[in-house]
């Protein structure tokens, strides 16, 4: 027999302490290993990570086999690990009830658990007594699953398991927005059972989708019917959430040494390298101690000062947890890994060394990691004052088997017995390596010839749909529809995917389902419910960002391709030619470059061999259960048959049946010989009922456009008439209907007893041709008669609702934008994208508030919440104001897309303030058109939608920006618009932008750019109210009746405060301006939230006009929580005036130039609003004494400030804040040390 090699000898050393510390403890029936001897559970984490070393090890043994005993141990080793892995799997198994449940709820209480029963797999406590929901356990998990599927373990057996794997990724797609426990159980490091979104769940979920997509789980011997699918949009989210929190990583947490598990290995999770070595350093300079590192700041858990007979901690006693936090030797494990990973031999060296002098050795001569070091009760004093100064005890499991298993897989691989890539087959390692840029192919098709013959002119030549065949194109709903089959499985309870919109990333691939390829058209033109898709400014703005949004975030192989239908609505009015915002994308994607993004446009099928393609193998007829089965019918009239498929239980699938008509019968027939007479007849009538059928099946999964998408002219007939006496606007001008307009004399119709004369009203609507008139009449009706009120107007069913949609498509023909606004109102129309907005914008650690301040009418939205939900807190939040409300839903989306693709424009705001944001832009249009509020408000519904995102875009961006009235000629006579436009780049940096630093060259550029002169007409505008020639007559005037109980919503205005400065010289009301549109955007400077923290510390607390913002707040939190900046913001949020709220945040920015001077206390409770009224007071004395007239002095009725002051410059002799820093200083002189402040 051969004798045993060096290296052999020492993997025997390993397979010993393996053996010794993890797999004498797994469980000979379920393969599940318990967490000591006292906590006999098994928890699903700490078997994960247990078991990579044994895997680790078997690898080892079949790379370095001396003897075939070698090769044995390998697969008995092997065997091991799919045994406990299956362990999980039956664990889950018995749960999938909650899997389907939580798809949905995402509740704790429907979650899965984080332990079970080491014996049966059972679960050990109830869903209520733990906390249970760890996205990160389940994730790790998977992200196993693959790694050793891949390495060539078969842990999967049957098709059911495939189909309960994938619904487990449906379980963590929505990880990004899922609050949970995290790793450490316990949720917001109070300890109070609070859940919260952690960046360790995100970035281990983005890890586990990224290695599971495309993976057969039967590995080499699998065939389609075996491979799981992740969506490409779930991967992305969780990829910027994770981006936006890093290095922070979690409301309560401001660093976490569980982040070196997403930021190195196992899960690889972040892209960008500067992000990943920021956290590092974070976690090492804010945790790292002598023997390990601590989890987190303020870890009571088993420290001396930690009270073992309460579960939960009070906010109060965390600062006594400061600087004795335990410290854990596992993330020095983690940092050996990362060393190997990142090549890097001397942070290896480092770490193994330190390892090695606090293992605890054993007799047998086997080193064993302790779970903890904890210092003595005894020397608690002594670590306060000097941190890392005292010997430390181990305490807890020893060893913890979790940093055991990693402890020997660093030493496998820093001795060589294992490559990286043995233990990392996916290459998750790589991901931090750049990738090349991004070339975006583009395909526009036409709906129609006649389109393509407009392109063919424009000097665009493009391809109807009929042209691709045999490619197919659908609406992205129907991918949703699709993606919705995937992972169902009746016999086991699971549904599959939730139907949820799909994002660009998926809908820019090809699909080949049932061997035919498939594209999809973007989410964004397919608005059947909202109006955003009628202004088709707003759709070259969306494709315009979603290019971007491409550009900057594609990871798959191959080139992403959208595909642009060009339809009806994207023409002009009288339909001869292209809206000219749409011909200009064209122009300009045909130039290479559009939205940052290189661009190539061309046919679909040039860009077949360069596209990223998917194969949706699972439509292909896998029926219910585990078999294939197929039922297949043939139409009884015609020899071409085509398949019924994917049936279950019996029931015909609309998903399916829509398939099979659209393959059947989309396809150009050979020509027959023709048929004549009733064969003919048959012929057409059989056609019809065939496409009568496809568009049943289409209304079926709520696809409305179906025509745009079917080269057959069958359905493409002019729109229905409608039921109302609209004007025809191609029609002359003299052959219209002679108008019946109301008088304010003539008011409303009336009966005898003084009651409305609802049928006279009924025959106004029908006499009256303004829209306006017929919008107003309708709404008197909706609030009285309710909205299925039957107005007989052309028999039975003309009820209110049924006029209203009709007015509704005839305002979106004519893009009358307050209308359609208002009318969308009133049928409660929700932007279907809303609550994916409202989480997208929470999920980015923003909290949001809707209706206008102050509480309760103000609220707060901190959790994603249902659609319908959310829609009844705007309707709420809004007082039923429809024009507030319907701006709720559109100015929350438009965030919502600013922040995906600009996320820094929201640097330093943890509350965005819907109501306020509405206010403010009213109030910039009344300042700039000088006008009143009412007119303003008018204005602000009267914009289109890319319009008033562009205003909203100006607002956020702290850029200054002008509004003016622009004077146009139409065929109606001159009407007023309005145009914004850019006054040059002042305030563009962060600090600049809070308005506070830099600010003498800020006045100087101010002064330069305002003394030039008009901006010329060549400069970039844009019209912000499109005047109708002939839609608004003299309005029926419905406030003479009833107190104004009738007033009309669409023109009720936004609550505007009546100080507008009369701007003379441009700048005055620039000051007041910036900070009404910093106060209303919750903007501060960068670093307030930390200096408030050390103010203080310094005093009892800070008072803002009554409410008290406590010091004891600083005992809980750290000075960088997320939680303790939306704690501050809560409290300077009770004021409700913008711009009092601005000057109220400078003066405690010159309060906290004092946390820095050596003074021990500034006393007790120190009112903040006192030190503003004391500056007032002496800026109103200098100002009278220079002479200024009491009306330049006129005071804010509701604060007492001199409106001046909000005007005034913050730097300078007079500025705001040289009064407040004066004001401090008189405020707390009896605080400071004598002699030490002169006022000057």
């Amino acid at each position: 027999m051969r004798s045993r090699s060096n290296s052999g000898v020492k993997l025997d050393n390993y397979a010993r302490m393996v053996q010794q510390t993890i797999l004498r403890h797994q469980d000979p029936v379920t393969g599940l290993l318990p967490g000591s001897a006292e906590q006999p559970h098994s928890w699903v984490r700490d078997n994960v990570y247990c078991v990579l070393s044994v895997w680790a090890l078997s690898l080892a043994y079949r790379k370095n086999a001396d003897r075939d005993e070698d090769k044995a141990k390998a697969y008995e080793l092997e065997q091991s690990v799919v045994k406990l892995m299956r362990g999980i799997l039956q664990g889950i198994m018995r749960q999938l009830d909650k899997v389907e449940k939580f798809k949905y709820s995402r509740s704790t209480s429907d979650s899965l658990h984080a332990k079970y029963n080491t014996r049966t797999c059972a679960p050990v406590v109830g869903d209520d007594e733990w906390g249970h929901l760890q996205v990160d356990a389940t994730s790790l998990f998977l992200l196993f699953l693959a790694q050793m599927t891949a390495s060539g373990l078969h842990i999967v057996y049957t098709q059911d398991e495939v189909d309960v794997v994938q619904n487990l990724m449906f379980y963590i797609e929505a990880a990004y927005k899922v609050a949970d426990y995290g790793m450490w159980e316990r949720g917001d490091k109070t300890n109070q059972g609070i859940t919260e979104i952690n960046a360790s769940s995100i970035g281990m979920a983005k890890a586990a989708l990224e290695a599971l997509d495309d993976l057969n789980l039967f590995g080499a011997k699998g065939g389609p019917g075996s491979v799981v699918h992740a969506l490409a949009d779930d991967i992305q989210h969780c990829q910027s959430i994770l981006t936006s929190m890093l290095p922070r990583a979690s409301m309560s947490k401001e660093v976490d040494a569980g982040v070196l598990a997403i930021i190195s290995y196992p899960a690889f999770a972040v892209d960008d390298i500067s992000i990943v070595n920021a956290t590092k350093e974070e976690i090492i300079s804010k945790l790292q101690g002598r023997y390990g590192c601590c989890r987190f700041l303020r870890d009571g858990h088993k420290t001396p000062k930690e009270d073992p007979n309460r579960l939960y901690y009070e906010s109060a006693e965390l600062k006594l947890f400061e600087n004795i936090e335990c410290e854990w030797p596992l993330f020095w494990t983690y940092l050996i890994l990362d060393g190997i990973f990142i090549n890097s031999p001397e942070q290896v060296q480092e770490y193994q060394e330190a390892l090695e002098g606090i293992m605890i050795k054993q007799k047998d001569g086997i080193r064993l990691l302790p779970e903890l070091y904890s210092v003595p009760p005894d020397k608690v004093e002594e670590e306060y004052r000097n941190p890392h100064s005292v010997e430390r005890v181990p305490l807890g499991k020893c060893p913890l088997k979790w940093g055991q298993s990693l402890y020997i897989l660093g030493n496998l691989l820093s001795e060589g017995f294992l490559a990286p890539g043995e233990i990392d087959p996916l290459n998750r390692r790589f991901s931090t390596i750049p990738k090349p840029d991004v070339v975006v192919q583009v395909s526009v098709l036409a709906e129609t010839e006649e389109i393509k013959e407009l392109l063919l002119k424009s000097g665009i030549d493009v391809e109807t749909v009929a042209d691709i065949h045999p490619i197919h194109v659908q609406p992205s709903r129907v991918l949703s529809h699709i993606y919705a089959r995937l992972g169902r499985n009746p016999r086991l309870g699971l549904t599959g995917r939730p139907y949820r919109r799909i994002g660009v990333l998926g809908t820019s691939k090809f699909y080949t389902i049932r061997n035919t390829i498939f594209s999809f058209t973007p989410q964004f033109i397919d608005h059947q419910q909202f109006y955003l898709a009628l202004d088709n400014k707003m759709i070259v703005e969306m494709l315009r960002t979603e290019i971007a949004y491409l550009a900057s975030r594609w990871r798959m192989t191959g080139r992403p391709t959208v595909t642009f239908p060009i339809s009806q609505t994207m023409l002009t009015e009288d339909h001869t030619d292209l809206d000219p915002a749409v011909l200009a994308t064209l122009r300009k994607l045909q130039d290479g470059y559009y939205g940052g993004a290189r661009i190539q446009t061309g046919k679909l099928s040039e860009f077949l061999t360069t596209s990223c393609f998917a194969n949706l193998s699972f439509l292909d007829g896998k029926g219910s259960g585990s078999m294939s089965r197929r039922d297949e019918e043939y139409d009884e009239g015609d020899g071409d048959g085509y398949v019924h498929e994917l049936r279950y239980d019996d029931e015909a699938d609309d998903l399916a049946q829509y398939l099979d008509h659209l393959l059947a019968h989309a396809a150009p027939k050979k020509p027959k010989q023709q048929a004549r007479g009733l064969g003919r007849f048959k012929a057409v009538a059989t056609k019809t009922k065939e496409m009568v059928s496809l568009m049943n099946k289409a209304q079926h999964l709520d696809v409305h456009n179906v025509n745009m998408y079917l080269p057959n002219k069958l359905f493409r007939s002019p729109q229905p008439s409608l039921n109302l006496n609209l004007p025809d606007s191609s029609a002359p001008q003299e052959a219209r209907a002679p108008e019946v307009t109301l008088t304010p004399e003539s008011g409303v119709p009336r009966e005898a007893g003084g009651g409305v004369d609802y049928e006279a009203l009924v025959q106004l609507l029908k006499d009256t041709q303004s829209l306006q008139d017929q919008a107003d009449i309708l709404y008197i009706l909706f609030k009285d008669k309710g909205m299925d009120w039957d107005t007989r107007l052309h028999g039975k069913g003309s009820t209110v609702r049924s006029l209203l949609s009709d007015l509704n498509e005839k305002a979106g023909e004519l893009k009358h934008w307050s209308l359609i606004r208002m009318i969308s109102g009133m049928l409660k129309k929700k932007v279907e994208e809303l609550d994916s907005a409202c989480s997208d914008l929470l999920a980015h650690q923003k909290h949001l508030t809707v209706g206008l301040p102050p509480e309760p009418r103000e609220k707060t939205i901190s959790a994603p919440i249902p659609p319908d939900q959310l829609a009844a807190l705007i309707d709420e939040a809004s007082d039923n104001n429809i024009s507030v409300a319907i701006l709720t839903q559109e100015i929350m989306v438009y965030l919502a897309m600013s922040i995906r693709t600009q996320p820094s424009l929201f640097s330093e705001m943890f509350r965005l303030r819907i109501g306020l944001i509405i206010q403010v832009m009213a109030t910039e249009l009344a300042q700039s058109l000088n006008c009143s509020g009412e007119e303003a408000t008018e204005s602000l519904m009267s914009l289109g939608p890319s319009e008033l995102k562009n205003l909203l875009h100006h607002i956020l961006s702290g850029k200054e920006f002008g509004v003016q009235r622009s004077v146009r000629e139409l065929d109606a006579g001159v009407s007023p618009a309005i145009s914004i436009h850019h006054l040059g780049n002042v305030g563009a940096t962060k600090s600049e932008r809070a308005g506070i630093s830099k600010l003498k060259s800020d006045m100087k550029m101010l002064e330069h750019r305002l003394s030039v002169t008009e901006p010329s007409k060549a400069e970039h505008r844009l019209s912000l109210t499109d005047p109708l020639k002939g839609v608004r007559s003299q309005s029926l005037d419905i406030e003479t009746f009833e107190s104004g109980r009738y007033r009309l919503q669409s023109i009720e205005s936004v609550d505007i405060p009546e100080y507008l400065p009369v701007a003379k010289d441009t700048r005055q009301g620039q000051w007041l301006r910036r900070r009404r549109l910093d106060g209303a955007l919750n903007r501060v400077p960068v670093g307030f939230y930390q200096k408030v923290w050390r103010i203080l510390q310094k005093c009892h607390g800070l008072s803002i006009e009554g409410f008290v913002l406590p010091s004891s707040t600083t005992r809980e939190m750290t000075p960088r929580e997320i939680k303790f900046s939306v704690h501050v913001e809560t409290v300077l949020n009770r004021v409700p005036q913008p711009e009092y709220r601005q000057l109220l945040v400078e003066a405690i920015l010159v309060l906290t130039m004092l946390a820095d001077v050596d003074i021990p206390s500034i006393g007790s409770i120190i009112h903040v609003e006192k030190i503003v009224h004391l500056a007032n007071d002496m800026f109103h004395k200098d100002q009278r004494d220079l002479g200024a007239e009491e009306h330049v002095l006129e005071r804010d009725p509701s604060t007492g400030v001199c409106r001046l002051l909000y005007d005034s410059a913050p730097s300078g002799r007079f500025g705001s804040m040289t009064y407040l820093t004066k004001a401090v200083a008189v405020y707390v002189q009896d605080f400071l040390p004598s002699g030490s402040c002169a006022v000057q």
